[in-house]
């Protein structure tokens, strides 16, 4: 049986015998191209299961994805050949009557039978449509917007920031929500799934007060090779509501920890040894065979080439960073004050990524100058008690790094810098200083946090640890601890985040509302309310 997210959630392999051979018939019938030898199957059902999807635009083009699959959840997808073409469309509407660009993809055995395309010569800031074929069946239709001209004056950017989405803990209501935004692109800053099995006792008896009560539960054991990696990407993007928001606009995709491991950083010596670097690969590649990315960004092994840049005109730079590859290992081993966070050989960014971004600030002219990434920058003391409690996985449990690159920011009087995060389960909005500790003086920029998608259950508004957070860091606005997604709507004049938070997600007919708007002005990164 598959679900869509809105049954009981309970998925369960489906059998690969008569029904899937009977939907891949004409297995044998091949034809000759100048690509070699394909096998063009004719498929009496879609093996479009996993949806399309959309990602990395630019002025001129974007990348449109998909991935075939008879029975996603099988070794191979339920597919037997080593290569089967695959023909995409893009429409400058929806029912394709005016179809821009055509063309033949080839998906691959090797790489899961996904499809990457990268689609040029579009028209700058305006949608498009998009579907593939293959074997006589038709894919959804995607919709996605390519970006402005480079400088061309713009009056605003609509953008969401989302991420965190454990497929045990709850379901993915809030993106079929963020799938309605009318939106230029989303930025999904990592945790695509997780890693971990689910615990047998939660399959026949879940406990009625854990977000595994709703009946959602992982396919297998812990992900540690390919296989494993690829069914759990598939389980997750079965999901309707997952597919529908991958579907509804272009995303730029980074990863975080779960992808491969809770916590893991690539200098990390148990990611550096030859078991670690295998894990890294296998968990990597299935990871770009399921994200709509370029195949600049295609995995090399156990590294994986991820930051990057996107311009939204004279209004956004958009710096896509990667802060687990080339991260040392984190201080203390808990959340704890030690002297290791002060450790001047502490690497957050590596130095050729630092480089890379320093020169993109420097250079940068656009209105706003934007560093996506993973990990709490805010230097937060974690409760109000005697003593700095803090959380080593963060930028805070490396000082050094982190100093040095606030205080290039500041040294050189750059205005309008917003770092866009994931990772904590809570939506957070504050104030950057250079010494988080000592908040002297105006900031030097501004940070939004977004929450999860589902990950930790319903959340709630205002806990006694979140409580305590804020009452201990003056520099920290707001703090929610439920489930949602932001919105961040971006003008020359102001950067407005709108906190979006359902009541609830162990009930896929959780109502979403918008819990706070908060906004920072051109030229002064203190956040105030809108």
């Amino acid at each position: 049986m598959r679900t869509n997210g809105k049954g009981n959630g309970m998925t369960h392999l489906p059998d690969f015998s008569r029904r899937t051979a009977l939907a891949y018939l004409g297995a044998g019938a091949s034809l000759m191209s100048a690509r070699g030898c394909l096998t063009q199957p004719r498929f009496t059902e879609s093996p479009f299961t996993l949806g399309v999807a959309a990602g990395d635009p630019t002025s001129t083009g974007l990348v449109i994805w998909t991935r075939l699959a008879l029975a996603p959840l099988e070794p191979n997808n339920g597919l037997s050949a080593a290569r089967i073409p695959v023909r995409w469309e893009v429409g400058s509407d929806a029912n394709f009557n005016d179809v821009v660009r055509s063309g033949e993809a080839v998906a691959e055995r090797q790489w899961g039978y996904s499809v990457h395309v990268e689609v040029e010569a579009l028209q700058p800031g305006r949608p498009y449509y998009y579907r593939f074929a293959s074997g006589g069946q038709t894919s959804p239709t995607g919709r996605a917007k390519t970006a402005p001209p480079i400088d061309a004056p713009l009056d605003r950017v609509r953008m969401a920031m989302a991420g965190c989405q454990k497929f045990s803990e709850g379901y993915y209501t809030a993106h079929r929500e963020l799938a309605k935004e009318d939106l230029d692109f989303i930025f999904f800053y990592g945790d695509y799934i997780y890693e971990a099995r689910t615990p047998p006792e939660d399959w026949e008896h879940p406990n009625p007060d854990s977000p595994q009560a709703i009946g959602r539960v992982h396919l297998g054991s812990e992900c540690l090779n390919l296989a494993e990696y690829r069914q759990r990407y598939s389980q997750y993007t079965m999901d309707a509501d997952l597919q529908a928001s991958r579907a509804s606009a272009a995303w730029f995709v980074t990863y975080d920890d779960h992808e491969i491991n809770n916590n893991w950083t690539g200098r990390k010596p148990a990611y550096e040894a030859a078991k670690g670097l295998a894990r890294r690969a296998a968990a990597m590649q299935a990871w770009y065979e399921f994200m709509p990315v370029r195949k600049s960004v295609r995995p090399q092994g156990s590294a994986v080439p991820l930051y990057r840049r996107a311009v939204y005109g004279d209004l956004v730079d958009l710096n896509l960073l990667d802060t687990r590859q080339f991260r040392t290992e984190q201080p203390c081993g808990t959340a704890i004050y030690c002297e290791d966070v002060d450790s001047p050989d502490a690497d957050v960014l590596g130095k050729a990524q630092e480089t890379w971004l320093f020169n993109a600030l420097n250079n940068s002219k656009a209105q706003w100058k934007v560093l996506a990434q993973q990990v709490v920058m805010m230097d937060i003391d974690r409760d109000k008690s005697p003593g700095y409690l803090v959380a080593s996985d963060s930028w805070a449990g490396y000082r050094v790094p982190r100093s040095r690159l606030l205080s290039y920011i500041k040294d050189r009087e750059m205005s309008d810098v917003v770092v866009l995060t994931g990772d904590v389960h809570r939506h957070l909005a504050g104030e950057l200083y250079v010494d988080g500790r000592n908040p002297e003086g105006p900031p030097v920029a501004t940070e939004f946090v977004g929450t999860s998608i589902s990950s930790g259950g319903n959340g709630s508004d205002l806990n006694g640890r979140n409580r305590r957070m804020l009452e201990a860091n003056p520099q920290l606005r707001f703090v929610n601890g439920q489930r949602g997604y932001a919105v961040c709507e971006i003008t020359p004049e102001r950067w407005k985040t709108d906190f979006k938070v359902l009541d609830k997600v162990s009930d896929p007919n959780g109502t979403m509302s918008t819990r706070s708007s908060l906004a920072v002005a051109t030229g002064d990164a203190r956040i105030v309310s809108s």
